[in-house]
Protein backbone atom coordinates (compact mmCIF):
# COMPACT_ATOMS: atom_id res chain seq x y z
CA UNK A 1 0.00 0.00 0.00
CA UNK A 2 1.66 3.37 -1.04
CA UNK A 3 0.52 6.23 1.27
CA UNK A 4 1.83 10.29 0.67
CA UNK A 5 4.79 11.16 2.17
CA UNK A 6 3.99 12.21 5.49
CA UNK A 7 6.87 12.56 7.49
CA UNK A 8 10.42 14.14 5.80
CA UNK A 9 12.78 11.42 4.71
CA UNK A 10 16.62 12.31 4.63
CA UNK A 11 18.58 11.06 1.79
CA UNK A 12 21.42 8.45 3.55
CA UNK A 13 23.93 7.81 5.34
CA UNK A 14 27.40 7.14 5.01
CA UNK A 15 30.54 5.19 6.48
CA UNK A 16 34.07 4.57 6.05
CA UNK A 17 36.92 3.22 7.91
CA UNK A 18 40.50 3.68 6.93
CA UNK A 19 43.35 1.29 8.33
CA UNK A 20 41.41 -2.00 9.95
CA UNK A 21 41.90 -5.96 9.07
CA UNK A 22 37.78 -5.81 10.33
CA UNK A 23 36.95 -2.94 7.75
CA UNK A 24 34.11 -4.41 5.96
CA UNK A 25 32.86 -6.10 9.40
CA UNK A 26 32.76 -2.17 10.53
CA UNK A 27 31.48 -0.91 8.29
CA UNK A 28 28.83 -3.31 7.50
CA UNK A 29 28.03 -2.07 11.77
CA UNK A 30 28.21 1.28 11.19
CA UNK A 31 25.64 0.73 8.76
CA UNK A 32 23.06 -1.02 10.92
CA UNK A 33 23.93 1.85 13.39
CA UNK A 34 22.14 4.80 10.87
CA UNK A 35 19.56 2.56 9.41
CA UNK A 36 17.03 5.12 10.43
CA UNK A 37 18.67 7.40 7.62
CA UNK A 38 17.54 5.16 4.78
CA UNK A 39 16.01 1.75 3.85
CA UNK A 40 15.95 1.46 0.41
CA UNK A 41 19.42 0.14 -0.81
CA UNK A 42 22.46 -0.75 1.33
CA UNK A 43 26.16 -0.78 0.43
CA UNK A 44 29.86 -1.24 0.89
CA UNK A 45 32.81 -0.75 -1.29
CA UNK A 46 36.45 -2.24 -0.05
CA UNK A 47 39.98 -2.36 -0.94
CA UNK A 48 43.15 -3.98 -0.14
CA UNK A 49 45.12 -1.78 -1.93
CA UNK A 50 45.40 -3.92 -5.22
CA UNK A 51 41.64 -4.56 -6.01
CA UNK A 52 38.34 -3.68 -5.23
CA UNK A 53 35.21 -5.51 -4.09
CA UNK A 54 32.23 -4.20 -4.07
CA UNK A 55 28.40 -5.24 -2.75
CA UNK A 56 25.21 -3.10 -2.88
CA UNK A 57 21.84 -4.19 -2.81
CA UNK A 58 17.93 -2.97 -2.16
CA UNK A 59 16.68 -3.42 0.79
CA UNK A 60 17.95 -3.31 4.71
CA UNK A 61 21.24 -3.68 5.89
CA UNK A 62 20.58 -7.27 7.10
CA UNK A 63 18.70 -8.60 4.18
CA UNK A 64 21.77 -6.86 1.47
CA UNK A 65 24.33 -8.03 3.74
CA UNK A 66 25.36 -11.76 4.94
CA UNK A 67 28.57 -13.53 6.99
CA UNK A 68 29.70 -15.20 3.80
CA UNK A 69 29.29 -12.08 1.52
CA UNK A 70 31.16 -9.54 4.18
CA UNK A 71 34.07 -12.02 3.86
CA UNK A 72 34.29 -11.33 0.63
CA UNK A 73 34.49 -7.61 1.08
CA UNK A 74 38.57 -7.69 1.78
CA UNK A 75 40.99 -5.60 2.65
CA UNK A 76 41.97 -2.60 5.22
CA UNK A 77 39.85 0.07 3.96
CA UNK A 78 35.81 0.31 3.17
CA UNK A 79 32.90 2.96 2.53
CA UNK A 80 29.24 2.28 2.98
CA UNK A 81 26.14 4.20 2.50
CA UNK A 82 22.26 3.52 2.90
CA UNK A 83 20.05 5.34 0.49
CA UNK A 84 16.66 7.09 0.49
CA UNK A 85 16.36 8.42 -2.35
CA UNK A 86 15.51 12.31 -3.11
CA UNK A 87 17.28 12.58 -6.50
CA UNK A 88 17.19 9.35 -8.59
CA UNK A 89 14.98 6.59 -8.61
CA UNK A 90 14.51 3.61 -6.42
CA UNK A 91 16.07 1.05 -8.43
CA UNK A 92 19.52 -0.98 -8.00
CA UNK A 93 21.93 1.15 -10.31
CA UNK A 94 20.95 3.93 -8.13
CA UNK A 95 22.11 2.44 -5.04
CA UNK A 96 25.64 3.54 -3.36
CA UNK A 97 28.42 3.45 -3.20
CA UNK A 98 28.53 4.27 -6.80
CA UNK A 99 32.03 2.37 -8.13
CA UNK A 100 33.08 2.94 -11.07
CA UNK A 101 36.11 2.24 -13.46
CA UNK A 102 38.51 4.94 -15.70
CA UNK A 103 41.70 6.02 -17.02
CA UNK A 104 43.50 6.20 -13.69
CA UNK A 105 41.76 2.80 -12.01
CA UNK A 106 39.07 2.56 -9.94
CA UNK A 107 36.87 4.86 -7.90
CA UNK A 108 34.07 4.59 -5.43
CA UNK A 109 31.63 7.56 -3.95
CA UNK A 110 29.51 7.58 -0.69
CA UNK A 111 26.97 10.43 -0.63
CA UNK A 112 24.70 12.43 1.54
CA UNK A 113 23.26 15.58 0.36
CA UNK A 114 21.93 17.12 -2.85
CA UNK A 115 23.98 18.73 -5.08
CA UNK A 116 21.55 21.45 -6.80
CA UNK A 117 23.16 22.26 -10.24
CA UNK A 118 23.61 18.65 -11.85
CA UNK A 119 21.03 18.97 -13.81
CA UNK A 120 23.03 21.34 -16.01
CA UNK A 121 26.24 19.88 -15.35
CA UNK A 122 25.10 16.38 -16.48
CA UNK A 123 23.56 17.58 -19.87
CA UNK A 124 26.69 19.76 -20.49
CA UNK A 125 28.75 16.06 -20.01
CA UNK A 126 26.66 14.63 -22.05
CA UNK A 127 27.18 17.10 -24.97
CA UNK A 128 31.32 16.05 -24.70
CA UNK A 129 30.29 12.53 -24.75
CA UNK A 130 29.89 11.34 -21.14
CA UNK A 131 27.27 8.17 -20.79
CA UNK A 132 25.50 8.05 -17.17
CA UNK A 133 24.19 4.70 -16.08
CA UNK A 134 22.34 5.95 -12.98
CA UNK A 135 20.36 8.87 -12.50
CA UNK A 136 21.50 10.13 -9.26
CA UNK A 137 23.39 13.70 -8.81
CA UNK A 138 26.27 11.61 -6.97
CA UNK A 139 27.28 10.41 -10.59
CA UNK A 140 28.08 13.43 -11.74
CA UNK A 141 30.66 14.11 -9.52
CA UNK A 142 32.70 10.45 -10.41
CA UNK A 143 32.31 12.00 -14.09
CA UNK A 144 33.97 15.61 -13.33
CA UNK A 145 36.73 13.60 -11.66
CA UNK A 146 36.99 11.53 -14.24
CA UNK A 147 37.24 14.25 -16.99
CA UNK A 148 39.92 16.33 -14.38
CA UNK A 149 43.40 17.21 -16.24
CA UNK A 150 44.79 17.12 -12.28
CA UNK A 151 47.55 14.38 -12.25
CA UNK A 152 46.41 13.17 -9.00
CA UNK A 153 43.88 11.84 -6.98
CA UNK A 154 43.15 14.10 -4.58
CA UNK A 155 43.52 17.56 -6.77
CA UNK A 156 41.31 16.18 -9.08
CA UNK A 157 38.16 15.60 -6.60
CA UNK A 158 39.00 19.09 -5.60
CA UNK A 159 38.36 19.59 -9.07
CA UNK A 160 35.37 18.18 -9.51
CA UNK A 161 33.58 19.52 -6.46
CA UNK A 162 34.53 23.05 -7.51
CA UNK A 163 31.97 22.83 -10.14
CA UNK A 164 28.98 21.52 -7.75
CA UNK A 165 26.88 23.18 -5.84
CA UNK A 166 24.82 22.74 -2.67
CA UNK A 167 24.84 19.75 0.01
CA UNK A 168 27.61 16.91 -0.01
CA UNK A 169 28.63 14.80 3.53
CA UNK A 170 31.06 12.36 1.16
CA UNK A 171 33.62 9.00 1.03
CA UNK A 172 35.83 8.95 -1.62
CA UNK A 173 38.24 5.96 -2.00
CA UNK A 174 40.75 4.94 -4.82
CA UNK A 175 43.02 1.64 -4.52
CA UNK A 176 44.80 2.71 -1.04
CA UNK A 177 43.15 6.66 -0.33
CA UNK A 178 40.48 7.84 1.33
CA UNK A 179 39.21 11.59 0.97
CA UNK A 180 36.25 13.13 3.20
CA UNK A 181 34.71 15.94 2.26
CA UNK A 182 31.89 18.19 3.51
CA UNK A 183 30.26 20.88 1.30
CA UNK A 184 31.09 24.57 2.83
CA UNK A 185 27.82 25.41 4.31
CA UNK A 186 28.06 21.94 6.31
CA UNK A 187 24.49 21.16 5.69
CA UNK A 188 24.67 17.78 6.39
CA UNK A 189 26.50 15.65 9.40
CA UNK A 190 29.85 14.04 9.61
CA UNK A 191 31.67 12.87 12.12
CA UNK A 192 35.31 11.55 12.54
CA UNK A 193 36.85 9.21 14.66
CA UNK A 194 39.62 6.51 15.78
CA UNK A 195 39.41 2.56 16.55
CA UNK A 196 43.17 1.91 17.93
CA UNK A 197 44.99 2.92 14.63
CA UNK A 198 42.36 2.97 11.98
CA UNK A 199 40.50 6.57 11.51
CA UNK A 200 36.41 6.49 11.27
CA UNK A 201 34.00 8.77 9.84
CA UNK A 202 30.50 8.39 9.65
CA UNK A 203 27.04 10.41 9.38
CA UNK A 204 26.10 10.44 12.61
CA UNK A 205 27.84 9.58 16.00
CA UNK A 206 25.65 6.60 17.16
CA UNK A 207 27.21 3.85 14.48
CA UNK A 208 31.04 4.71 16.55
CA UNK A 209 29.67 3.51 19.85
CA UNK A 210 28.36 0.70 18.23
CA UNK A 211 31.68 -0.63 17.07
CA UNK A 212 33.38 0.84 19.85
CA UNK A 213 35.35 4.05 17.97
CA UNK A 214 35.80 7.09 20.12
CA UNK A 215 34.74 10.62 18.41
CA UNK A 216 37.20 12.84 18.02
CA UNK A 217 35.73 15.93 16.08
CA UNK A 218 33.28 17.02 13.42
CA UNK A 219 34.40 17.30 9.43
CA UNK A 220 34.37 20.55 9.37
CA UNK A 221 32.08 23.15 6.63
CA UNK A 222 34.46 23.16 3.77
CA UNK A 223 37.01 20.90 5.09
CA UNK A 224 38.55 17.92 2.75
CA UNK A 225 40.50 15.59 4.58
CA UNK A 226 42.65 13.38 2.87
CA UNK A 227 43.64 9.94 4.54
CA UNK A 228 46.97 7.92 3.67
CA UNK A 229 48.84 4.86 4.85
CA UNK A 230 51.15 8.11 6.42
CA UNK A 231 48.00 9.07 8.30
CA UNK A 232 45.70 11.98 7.72
CA UNK A 233 45.96 16.02 6.32
CA UNK A 234 43.08 18.39 6.56
CA UNK A 235 42.63 20.76 4.16
CA UNK A 236 40.03 23.68 3.28
CA UNK A 237 40.27 24.37 -1.20
CA UNK A 238 36.86 25.73 -1.44
CA UNK A 239 35.49 29.31 -0.68
CA UNK A 240 34.37 29.76 2.46
CA UNK A 241 31.06 30.59 3.45
CA UNK A 242 28.87 30.72 6.80
CA UNK A 243 27.51 27.49 7.84
CA UNK A 244 24.38 26.44 7.31
CA UNK A 245 23.57 22.94 9.44
CA UNK A 246 19.86 21.59 8.99
CA UNK A 247 18.18 22.00 11.68
CA UNK A 248 15.53 19.28 11.14
CA UNK A 249 18.76 16.79 11.67
CA UNK A 250 17.69 17.41 15.57
CA UNK A 251 13.69 18.02 15.09
CA UNK A 252 13.47 14.37 13.31
CA UNK A 253 16.23 12.79 11.50
CA UNK A 254 19.32 12.06 13.58
CA UNK A 255 18.96 9.49 16.78
CA UNK A 256 18.68 10.56 19.93
CA UNK A 257 21.70 9.02 21.48
CA UNK A 258 24.00 10.76 18.26
CA UNK A 259 25.84 14.18 18.62
CA UNK A 260 25.89 16.04 15.48
CA UNK A 261 26.95 19.56 14.91
CA UNK A 262 28.68 18.96 18.53
CA UNK A 263 25.51 19.27 19.97
CA UNK A 264 23.73 16.16 21.65
CA UNK A 265 20.45 15.46 19.74
CA UNK A 266 18.43 14.30 22.78
CA UNK A 267 18.88 17.00 24.76
CA UNK A 268 18.50 19.50 22.09
CA UNK A 269 15.19 17.73 21.72
CA UNK A 270 14.06 18.06 24.41
CA UNK A 271 14.94 21.41 24.95
CA UNK A 272 13.17 22.71 22.08
CA UNK A 273 10.01 21.40 23.25
CA UNK A 274 10.55 22.99 27.08
CA UNK A 275 10.28 25.93 24.86
CA UNK A 276 6.99 25.49 23.60
CA UNK A 277 5.78 24.44 26.76
CA UNK A 278 6.98 28.14 28.34
CA UNK A 279 5.60 29.83 25.39
CA UNK A 280 1.66 27.80 24.86
CA UNK A 281 0.90 26.02 27.83
CA UNK A 282 -2.19 24.57 28.06
CA UNK A 283 -4.26 22.48 31.16
CA UNK A 284 -3.97 18.70 30.54
CA UNK A 285 -3.88 15.71 32.59
CA UNK A 286 -1.22 13.54 30.50
CA UNK A 287 1.67 14.30 27.96
CA UNK A 288 2.29 11.65 25.13
CA UNK A 289 4.04 11.64 21.84
CA UNK A 290 3.78 10.43 18.90
CA UNK A 291 6.43 7.83 18.81
CA UNK A 292 9.57 7.35 18.07
CA UNK A 293 10.76 11.14 17.49
CA UNK A 294 8.31 12.75 19.55
CA UNK A 295 9.15 10.39 22.66
CA UNK A 296 12.38 13.13 23.98
CA UNK A 297 10.27 15.93 22.58
CA UNK A 298 6.92 14.71 24.64
CA UNK A 299 9.63 14.39 27.26
CA UNK A 300 10.68 17.72 27.48
CA UNK A 301 6.86 18.85 27.22
CA UNK A 302 5.98 17.40 30.31
CA UNK A 303 8.99 18.19 32.53
CA UNK A 304 8.75 21.92 31.97
CA UNK A 305 4.76 22.07 32.53
CA UNK A 306 4.67 19.70 34.98
CA UNK A 307 1.94 17.18 33.35
CA UNK A 308 2.38 13.43 33.55
CA UNK A 309 4.43 11.64 30.85
CA UNK A 310 3.29 8.66 29.61
CA UNK A 311 3.57 6.49 26.13
CA UNK A 312 -0.06 6.55 25.20
CA UNK A 313 0.66 4.97 21.25
CA UNK A 314 2.25 1.72 20.58
CA UNK A 315 4.14 1.76 16.91
CA UNK A 316 4.26 -1.21 15.24
CA UNK A 317 8.42 -1.26 14.63
CA UNK A 318 8.40 -4.32 12.12
CA UNK A 319 5.59 -3.12 9.83
CA UNK A 320 6.79 -1.79 6.62
CA UNK A 321 4.49 -1.89 3.09
CA UNK A 322 1.68 -3.61 2.63
CA UNK A 323 0.11 -4.89 -0.43
CA UNK A 324 -3.51 -6.31 1.29
CA UNK A 325 -5.79 -2.98 1.65
CA UNK A 326 -8.66 -4.12 3.45
CA UNK A 327 -12.09 -2.54 2.90
CA UNK A 328 -12.80 1.04 3.50
CA UNK A 329 -14.48 0.07 6.59
CA UNK A 330 -11.38 -0.20 8.74
CA UNK A 331 -11.09 4.03 9.15
CA UNK A 332 -7.67 5.11 9.26
CA UNK A 333 -6.01 1.92 8.74
CA UNK A 334 -2.82 3.30 7.10
CA UNK A 335 -2.01 4.79 10.49
CA UNK A 336 -3.48 1.75 12.44
CA UNK A 337 -1.16 -0.28 11.26
CA UNK A 338 1.48 1.90 12.17
CA UNK A 339 0.41 3.54 15.71
CA UNK A 340 -2.24 1.84 18.14
CA UNK A 341 -3.38 4.15 20.92
CA UNK A 342 -3.60 2.34 24.67
CA UNK A 343 -6.85 3.19 25.28
CA UNK A 344 -6.50 2.23 29.55
CA UNK A 345 -3.79 5.46 29.64
CA UNK A 346 -5.97 8.28 27.31
CA UNK A 347 -9.42 7.52 28.45
CA UNK A 348 -11.10 10.50 30.30
CA UNK A 349 -8.23 12.09 29.71
CA UNK A 350 -7.07 15.52 28.62
CA UNK A 351 -4.16 14.79 26.44
CA UNK A 352 -1.46 16.98 25.11
CA UNK A 353 -0.57 15.07 21.61
CA UNK A 354 3.41 15.88 21.01
CA UNK A 355 5.21 15.17 17.15
CA UNK A 356 7.53 16.78 15.57
CA UNK A 357 6.07 18.28 12.51
CA UNK A 358 2.92 18.08 10.21
CA UNK A 359 4.00 17.82 6.95
CA UNK A 360 0.54 17.72 4.69
CA UNK A 361 -1.76 17.16 7.93
CA UNK A 362 -3.60 14.11 7.13
CA UNK A 363 -1.90 11.48 9.13
CA UNK A 364 -1.97 14.38 12.08
CA UNK A 365 -5.52 14.42 11.54
CA UNK A 366 -5.93 10.41 11.89
CA UNK A 367 -3.51 10.07 14.73
CA UNK A 368 -6.16 13.05 16.64
CA UNK A 369 -8.84 10.87 15.65
CA UNK A 370 -7.67 7.86 16.65
CA UNK A 371 -6.52 9.65 20.32
CA UNK A 372 -10.30 10.87 20.60
CA UNK A 373 -11.66 7.40 19.81
CA UNK A 374 -9.86 5.89 22.40
CA UNK A 375 -11.55 7.95 24.71
CA UNK A 376 -9.34 11.37 25.18
CA UNK A 377 -11.70 14.59 26.55
CA UNK A 378 -9.26 16.78 24.62
CA UNK A 379 -6.27 16.50 22.30
CA UNK A 380 -4.06 19.49 22.18
CA UNK A 381 -1.21 19.42 19.40
CA UNK A 382 1.95 21.13 20.17
CA UNK A 383 4.61 20.47 16.76
CA UNK A 384 8.16 20.79 18.49
CA UNK A 385 8.79 22.30 14.78
CA UNK A 386 8.24 26.10 13.58
CA UNK A 387 5.42 25.51 10.70
CA UNK A 388 6.87 23.64 7.54
CA UNK A 389 6.35 25.86 4.52
CA UNK A 390 9.04 25.58 1.91
CA UNK A 391 10.33 22.44 0.43
CA UNK A 392 13.75 21.65 0.92
CA UNK A 393 16.91 20.67 -2.06
CA UNK A 394 19.73 19.85 -0.06
CA UNK A 395 19.18 16.48 0.49
CA UNK A 396 15.37 15.95 2.36
CA UNK A 397 12.95 14.39 0.87
CA UNK A 398 9.69 16.75 0.80
CA UNK A 399 6.39 17.53 -1.14
CA UNK A 400 6.14 20.55 -3.14
CA UNK A 401 5.17 23.49 -1.32
CA UNK A 402 1.45 23.13 -2.40
CA UNK A 403 1.02 19.95 -0.32
CA UNK A 404 2.53 21.73 2.67
CA UNK A 405 -0.58 22.52 5.31
CA UNK A 406 1.17 25.46 6.66
CA UNK A 407 2.23 27.14 3.40
CA UNK A 408 -1.40 26.75 2.15
CA UNK A 409 -3.25 27.60 5.69
CA UNK A 410 -3.66 29.22 8.85
CA UNK A 411 -2.93 28.07 11.62
CA UNK A 412 -6.74 28.31 12.78
CA UNK A 413 -7.34 26.28 9.57
CA UNK A 414 -4.71 23.46 10.13
CA UNK A 415 -6.38 23.33 14.01
CA UNK A 416 -9.98 23.58 12.51
CA UNK A 417 -9.04 20.61 9.79
CA UNK A 418 -7.22 18.43 12.17
CA UNK A 419 -10.06 19.00 14.94
CA UNK A 420 -7.88 19.36 17.54
CA UNK A 421 -8.38 21.52 20.59
CA UNK A 422 -5.50 23.73 20.07
CA UNK A 423 -2.83 23.51 17.79
CA UNK A 424 0.45 25.01 18.43
CA UNK A 425 3.88 24.86 16.50
CA UNK A 426 7.47 26.20 17.93
CA UNK A 427 8.52 29.69 17.22
CA UNK A 428 11.61 29.93 15.00
CA UNK A 429 13.31 32.52 17.09
CA UNK A 430 13.01 30.53 20.38
CA UNK A 431 14.04 27.09 18.33
CA UNK A 432 17.37 29.13 17.54
CA UNK A 433 17.89 30.59 20.96
CA UNK A 434 18.51 27.09 21.78
CA UNK A 435 21.82 27.17 20.20
CA UNK A 436 22.90 30.17 21.78
CA UNK A 437 24.90 32.17 19.78
CA UNK A 438 25.13 29.68 17.35
CA UNK A 439 21.81 29.76 16.23
CA UNK A 440 22.07 31.33 12.60
CA UNK A 441 24.47 28.44 11.61
CA UNK A 442 21.74 26.68 11.17
CA UNK A 443 19.61 26.52 7.88
CA UNK A 444 15.65 26.88 8.45
CA UNK A 445 14.67 27.28 4.54
CA UNK A 446 11.89 24.79 5.10
CA UNK A 447 10.69 27.21 7.82
CA UNK A 448 10.96 30.53 6.00
CA UNK A 449 12.20 30.33 2.47
CA UNK A 450 15.78 31.89 3.41
CA UNK A 451 17.66 29.29 1.41
CA UNK A 452 21.59 29.50 1.73
CA UNK A 453 22.25 28.73 -1.99
CA UNK A 454 19.80 30.73 -3.86
CA UNK A 455 17.03 29.08 -5.76
CA UNK A 456 17.76 29.75 -9.10
CA UNK A 457 20.64 27.36 -8.59
CA UNK A 458 18.38 24.46 -7.78
CA UNK A 459 17.66 21.47 -10.32
CA UNK A 460 16.37 18.48 -8.58
CA UNK A 461 17.05 15.34 -11.32
CA UNK A 462 13.52 14.03 -12.19
CA UNK A 463 13.28 10.45 -13.67
CA UNK A 464 11.36 11.87 -16.39
CA UNK A 465 14.28 13.01 -17.78
CA UNK A 466 15.67 9.57 -18.10
CA UNK A 467 13.51 7.14 -19.86
CA UNK A 468 16.27 6.27 -21.93
CA UNK A 469 17.66 4.70 -19.38
CA UNK A 470 17.27 0.93 -19.30
CA UNK A 471 15.91 -0.68 -15.98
Amino acid sequence: MEVPLEKFQDECAVFGIYGSPEASNQTYLGLYAQQHRGQESSGIVSSDGEDHYVLVGMGLVNKVFKKESIEKLRGSIAIGHNRYSTTGESLLKNAQPLAIEYSDGYLAIAHNGNIVNAASIRADLEKQGSIFRTTMDTEVVAHLVAKSTETSFMPKVIDALLEVKGAYSMLIMNDNEMIVVRDPYGFRPLAMGRLGDAYVFASETCAFDLIGATYERDVMPGELIHVTEEGYKSHFPFPKKEPRHCVFEFIYFARPDSYIFGESVHKVRKGFVRELAKEKPVKADIVIPVPDSGVPAAMGYAEESGIPFDIGMIRNHYVGRTFIEPESSIRHFGVKIKLNPIKAIIEGKRVVLVDDSIVRGTTSKKIISMVKAAGASEVHMRVSSPPTTHSCFYGIDTPTQGELAAANYSLAEIEKYLKADSLAYLNQDRMLAMFGGKGNSYCTACFDGNYPIQRYDTEILQPELFDRIGE
